[in-house]
């Protein structure tokens, strides 16, 4: 490699903080969909033992 080279790539910004960042957000989102879809499914399995508990 020239001194040009090296010079060049030793100045470049690292890239593994960045990396972190974007994967902590997909996580977060991924989170948070879950947490929505849990409730969801929850309120509507609860609306479904109310329809069926005065039957009884």
């Amino acid at each position: 490699m020239t001194a040009a080279n090296v010079r060049a790539i030793s100045r470049m910004p690292e890239e593994s903080g960045q990396a972190l960042a974007e994967y902590s957000l997909i996580l977060t989102f991924i989170v948070a969909v879950c947490v929505l879809a849990a409730t969801f499914l929850g309120l509507a399995i609860a609306s479904g033992f109310n329809g069926i508990l005065p039957g009884f």
